[in-house]
């Protein structure tokens, strides 16, 4: 059994991962082509709506993970893998509807393609049963 401290340990390391990663990648693409804040959002309004989802994305990231762990068996990559091309699927699929820029999608691809894995790798030292030392 994980400690609750642990779990929670795990939620607030993917939190961050899968919220400040994504900072330098939308930067660049701000930089490069301009790219603005969607239209009639505070950049604060915006941030904490972003906040807010990847708040539910590192809850669902994290308990998928911890109820699989004995399953994973260290399989980080291979979960990182799945969580990845459901993100890539989501910014293909907003990119081609409405208030959604090519732009802003391959940002994200290019964000997630960073933040998967290392959200996958913290979860799996966080909350990957310990296995005793053989004497």
């Amino acid at each position: 059994m994980v400690p609750m401290a642990r779990l929670f340990t795990s939620f607030l390391a993917t939190l961050i991962i899968m919220y400040v990663v994504p900072f330098p990648f939308y930067a660049g693409a701000a930089a490069m082509t301009g790219l603005q804040p969607p239209e009639g959002a505070t950049p604060a309004i915006f941030m904490l709506s972003v906040l807010i989802i990847k708040v539910g994305a590192a809850a669902a990231f994290v308990l998928i993970f911890y109820f699989a762990r004995e399953s994973l068996g260290g399989r980080w990559l291979s979960y990182a893998f799945a969580w990845w091309l459901f993100f890539v699927i989501a910014e293909l699929g907003q990119a081609i509807g409405p208030g959604y820029s090519w732009t802003e999608a391959i940002a994200g691809i290019l964000a997630e393609t960073v933040y998967c894995p290392l959200a996958a790798l913290a979860a799996d030292r966080i909350l990957r049963p310990k296995v005793p030392a053989s004497t």
